[in-house]
């Protein structure tokens, strides 16, 4: 799928031929999702969520009764013969793997319990990165993309990186703020911090890489940040012509 919002008339020009790539980087809670999403549709670029590429290989894992810690042969075979659709439209949200709609299930606490075992096979990070790659050149690299090592190992050369960083009681608030009422407070804590101590061991999204901006939205509104990010355009595309 692809984007079709228009661009907000107050957003900084360029062609549509113009290639603008922005690659947010950031830890559980810090408003990627949310930051990207609304960059995205003030710019008329597509956005893609990479975080809920691996939900929807967790999900089909454990649909499938396969323990990644058993046999990660079988998950990295499952992520190279997956079938994808995948929704880039903003706001849309719509995730389907080997023909099962997985949209619901991959926000559900048990999915976020158990994602970083599979997000921590190395074969699969770098199938999947492959795979964004592509997705990006499908859009014509008009496309904002989020997730943990967007700006490092999957859109190393985007017009824009930035890292999206918040304090970790911000963070999981948010987090909590996002899932039902029912929701053990301290497993939401638990998860939150364990997912990005693990996810650290093979992704870099803690320490800003060289030429990565650092945006801090632990007392930002989200449209503090949007409009920070937004500023941060014409000068990535000026630094790159």
């Amino acid at each position: 799928m692809t984007c079709a919002q228009p661009a907000d008339p107050a957003s900084p020009p360029a062609s549509e031929a113009e290639p603008l790539v922005i690659a947010i980087d950031g830890p559980s809670g810090s408003g990627k999702s949310s930051t990207s999403t609304a960059v995205a549709r003030r710019l008329g670029l597509a956005c893609l969520d990479t975080g809920s590429m691996y939900r929807a290989v967790s999900c089909a894992v454990a649909n499938r009764g396969i323990d990644p810690a058993a046999d990660p042969q079988a998950v990295i075979d499952l992520v190279r013969q997956a079938r994808w659709e995948l929704s880039t439209v903003p706001g849309v949200d719509r995730v389907v793997i080997d023909g099962q709609d997985v949209t619901d299930q991959i926000r559900e606490p048990a999915t976020s319990a158990r994602v970083s075992a599979v997000a921590t096979i190395q074969p699969v990070r770098d199938l999947l990165s492959d795979r964004m790659r592509r997705i990006v050149a499908e859009h014509g690299h008009r496309i904002v993309v989020e997730g943990r090592d967007i700006t490092t190992a999957v859109c190393p050369d985007a017009q824009l990186r930035v890292l999206l960083v918040a304090d970790p009681a911000v963070r999981v608030a948010r987090r909590r703020a996002e899932l039902d009422a029912s929701v053990d407070p301290s497993q939401v804590s638990d998860q939150v911090i364990r997912r990005d101590r693990d996810d650290s061991t093979v992704s870099s999204f803690q320490a800003p890489a060289p030429g990565v901006t650092v945006i801090d939205s632990t007392a930002l509104t989200l449209d503090q940040v949007v409009d920070t990010v937004v500023s941060l355009v014409p000068g990535a595309l000026s630094a790159q012509q």
